[in-house]
């Protein structure tokens, strides 16, 4: 997992983002525990209280619940949960696209062969130099 610094995004909301994705991609399966609040911190090279955070809002959204005195685990329809978030997600960025593209006056033709373009990109975790 990898956080930027240098965005706009705060810390927190990137590793719960990074979870998230995490837990709709199958990483983390239902009632399976996410690591540790000082583990994660560590790794990430953030303060615990930003993890915490993080994980607080996961816990808000439904995704994992707390066992006291043992963590946090996935929750029975995490995956689904987070699944149905990303791709509204993914649809929203879409409309702000397509409405920059038309904004642009790029036919519809044009941005059909621009998605085809991108989409057949390698991504980083495909093997393509990050």
């Amino acid at each position: 997992m990898a956080i930027d610094p240098h965005t706009h995004v705060p810390i927190y909301e990137q590793i719960a983002h990074r979870v998230r994705c995490s837990i709709a991609a199958g990483a983390y399966r239902p009632h399976e525990p996410l690591p540790s609040i000082r583990e994660t911190a560590r790794e990430l090279l953030v303060n615990p209280n930003t993890v915490q955070r993080a994980y607080d809002a996961l816990e808000r959204a439904g995704l994992v619940y707390a066992k006291r005195g043992v963590g946090l685990f996935v929750a029975d329809h995490a995956a689904e949960s987070a699944q149905a978030a990303a791709e509204s997600a993914v649809v929203h960025n879409l409309e702000q696209a397509l409405g920059a593209a038309r904004a642009a006056g790029v036919s519809n033709q044009r941005v059909r062969q621009l998605f085809e373009q991108a989409i057949q990109q390698p991504q980083p975790s495909e093997g393509a130099a990050p």
